[in-house]
């Protein structure tokens, strides 16, 4: 019999409709009967009781908001009705205990990957190039559409081919809804260098203006890019003048990483006798680079060697039922391996901080914790906002209705294992286990964060569909719903929509995305991210973003 709603935990005082239900109809549930007061659409609540004014709302087992009029049971939670609340937190000494999942199949299980010289291992092979200043951005435009077209890694042929035909039809006077395009994404088979998987750019806007501590902040996220397991090789581009030497950067990546030995190639504009001659000159030493790490292969790693960042962007109703405990799922496994996983978008967790208290294993982590989100809310609320303004129109459209029901929904994501680790912005990860990241909740610069930290698969949730992508760590796309994962086909790689249909158990589809996570780690399967080139990346100026 089909499922009709899902209760996430024993103590909720809402119910979670898994398809559209009508005002009027009757649904039993653990024995109880609930007439609809309203019309449910499906990922949307209604109360399981009656509820007074004032009275708290408790879903995912945690207090998610407080109701702002008398509400009877069975009728619909609306953001007229409910409003924002989560519980005071602070640290108290919590012996957590965790059990790790069945492991047994996974024990002897390896991944093929990029060793590199510093003992981490990438799960692709790329060149990098690093602007320390945004005026370098055309060049590395001019020098992107250079390389890519003629090495095999553009994805606009068939667009170029498209627009041909649509002049050819307008200078013939033909039709022009009668030309068509191939929309599926494909990856090149024409590359000259096999073992390279891209060229990647990150264009950014920063490097001079603003404030030195923006510039010195810039200059640590480059780097850890720079250090990042899938990097083989880096060109790095200056004017000369900006705040961001590329002295300061050298530091910083030498810093992270004292034995830095990856090619690194450095031009400065206001040194060269051109600008022609100074792309002229970056093309050709990048292919020489580019010669070079082509020489790389894949060999065989351990899944301990994997570090993977969970982040969720255009959430939905269904996000904190299928989608989000399923990687959370996947992260237990992965952690019981020996792995590193990386749960960011401060943000998203209001709501669940005790929670997350209560699972670190230090004091000082868990202190860390609670400064970085009592700093972060303080400084959104000093500007008139806050975390209880972090959903968006299409969150709540979804049934996202609070912020707090976003947040439980989303920590989800982290499994359940302990807290290993607290790192601020561009701290990378060193403990094996699960790591908190001090992040924005906006996709790109939550991304751009777990990059910086280390992760070299990123595991996306989403339940409303965005094409977000990075340039250095493969993004792999998780639809919480079936219905998504078929519109949107050509951004989604894994449909979680059998966990909301009851043919699979979270813990089955845990699994399914491991599997797809080792394959994608040994590039047996592209993410479609990767295959659109997709690579965005935005760096976070330590102001209010959420």
């Amino acid at each position: 019999m089909k499922r009709l709603v899902v209760k996430m935990h024993p103590n909720d005082s809402v119910l979670v409709a898994l398809t559209d239900l009508t005002k009027g109809q009757k649904v039993v549930f653990e024995e109880q009967t609930y007439l609809l007061q309203d019309t449910i659409k499906a990922k949307h609540k209604f109360y399981t009781s009656d509820l007074n004014t004032g009275d708290d709302v408790i879903m995912y087992g945690v207090l998610v908001g407080k109701v702002q009029n008398d509400v009877v049971k069975g009728s619909l939670m609306t953001t007229a009705n409910l409003k924002h609340a989560a519980e005071p937190y602070g640290y108290r000494h919590v012996d957590y205990t965790w059990q790790a999942p069945d492991l047994s199949k996974y024990k002897e299980r390896t991944f093929n990957g990029y060793k590199r010289s510093d003992g981490k291992v990438g799960t692709a092979n790329y060149w990098l190039f690093v602007p320390t200043v945004f005026c370098e951005n055309r060049n590395l435009d001019v020098i992107k559409e250079a390389l890519h077209n003629q090495l095999g890694y553009s994805v606009s042929d068939k667009y170029n081919q498209f627009t041909h035909q649509l002049l050819k039809a307008y200078q013939e006077g033909e039709d022009l809804n009668s030309v068509g395009i191939q929309l599926n994404p494909s990856f090149s088979t024409n590359r000259v260098f096999q073992n390279v998987d891209g060229i990647k750019f990150l264009n950014h806007q920063g490097g001079c203006g603003g404030t030195r501590q923006d510039s010195d902040t810039l200059s640590t996220l480059l780097a850890s890019y720079a250090n990042h397991p899938n990097v083989a090789g880096i060109t790095v581009l200056s004017l000369g003048c900006q705040h961001l030497q590329v002295q300061n950067f050298m530091n910083d990546v030498k810093r992270q990483n004292p034995s830095f030995d990856k090619p690194m190639y450095v031009f400065e504009q206001q040194s060269a006798q051109s600008e022609e001659q100074l792309v002229a000159d970056a093309i050709k030493k990048t292919f020489e680079g580019l010669v070079e790490i082509n020489k790389n292969q894949r060999t065989a790693a351990p899944l301990s060697e994997l570090c993977i960042g969970v982040k969720c962007g255009g959430s939905d109703g269904f996000s904190g039922v299928s989608a989000n405990p399923a990687v959370g799922y996947t992260s237990d496994l992965l952690i019981g391996l020996g792995g590193k996983v990386l749960l960011a978008e401060f943000p998203e967790l209001c709501g669940v901080e005790q929670n997350l208290i209560d699972r670190c294993t230090t004091e000082a982590s868990a202190k860390k914790f609670i400064n970085l989100m009592q700093s972060y809310d303080a400084l959104a609320h000093q500007v008139g906002s806050g975390f209880h303004m972090n959903p968006s129109p299409g969150n709540i459209k979804d049934g996202l209705i609070t912020d707090a029901i976003k947040s439980a929904g989303a920590a989800k994501k982290g499994g359940t294992a302990p807290v290993i680790d607290v790192l601020d912005y561009t701290e990378i990860a060193t403990k094996s286990g699960l790591n908190l990241v001090c992040t924005p909740g906006n996709d790109v610069e939550a991304t751009t964060g777990q990059a910086a930290s280390g992760a070299t698969l990123i595991l996306f949730t989403t339940g409303l569909g965005t094409p977000t992508g990075n340039p250095v760590c493969p993004v792999i796309k998780v639809a919480t719903n079936s219905v998504l994962a078929k519109k949107m086909s050509d951004i989604i790689d894994i449909d979680c929509g059998p966990v909301i249909s009851g043919e699979k158990t979270i813990e089955e589809m845990g699994e399914d995305i491991l599997e797809y996570c080792i394959k994608a780690a040994s590039g047996e399967i592209i993410p479609k991210a990767v295959l659109l080139n997709q690579d965005d990346f935005i760096p976070w100026k330590r102001g209010v973003s959420l």
